[in-house]
C-alpha cells in the first residue's frame, strides 16, 4: 500500500527524476511551453509554480536556491527578471496544462505545459538564435 507517499514515480530511479525535472522546468521557462505526458506535464506544474514563486521572491537567498534546483544561470536569470516581473500582481497559477490527444506509438496521453499569459515569441527563439549565432561564426 503507498498511503501518505505523494508524486509519481515514472518508472525511474529517484536521481532521474530529479534531473528529468530539472531540464523540463529549464525548457519551460526558456521556452515558455513544452509538449510532454500527462503524468510529467502534472508533475512539473508545482515545481516550476515554486520557482516563478522564488523569482518573485527575488533576493539572493531565492536566486541561489533556484539555481540549485535547475542547475542553469542563465535560465534563472530568465525567471527573475522576465518571468517574475510579469506574474508579479499574480497570487499563483502560472502554468496551463492542456491535454493534447495521444502519442502514436506507445498511445500515451500527451499534454502542453505553458505559462498563462506566455509570451508567444519565446518558442523557439533561444534556438534561433543559436542557429544565427553559428551560421555568423562559420561565415
Amino acid at each position: 500500500m503507498r498511503h501518505q507517499k505523494a508524486g509519481r514515480k515514472l518508472n525511474r530511479t529517484a536521481s532521474h527524476r530529479k534531473a528529468m525535472f530539472a531540464n523540463m522546468a529549464a525548457s519551460l521557462i526558456t521556452h515558455e511551453q513544452i509538449v510532454t505526458t500527462l503524468p510529467k506535464a502534472k508533475e512539473i506544474r508545482p515545481i516550476v509554480e515554486k520557482l516563478v514563486t522564488l523569482g518573485k521572491r527575488g533576493d539572493l537567498h531565492a536566486r541561489r536556491q533556484a539555481i540549485s534546483q535547475i542547475r542553469d544561470a542563465a535560465v534563472v536569470a530568465k525567471l527573475f527578471d522576465a518571468i517574475a516581473t510579469r506574474y508579479a500582481t499574480r497570487n499563483g497559477g502560472y502554468l496551463r496544462i492542456m491535454k493534447a490527444g495521444f502519442r502514436h506509438g506507445d498511445n500515451a496521453a500527451m499534454a502542453v505545459v505553458e505559462f498563462v499569459e506566455r509570451d508567444v515569441d519565446a518558442k523557439g527563439a533561444a534556438d534561433k538564435a543559436r542557429v544565427e549565432a553559428e551560421a555568423a561564426e562559420a561565415a
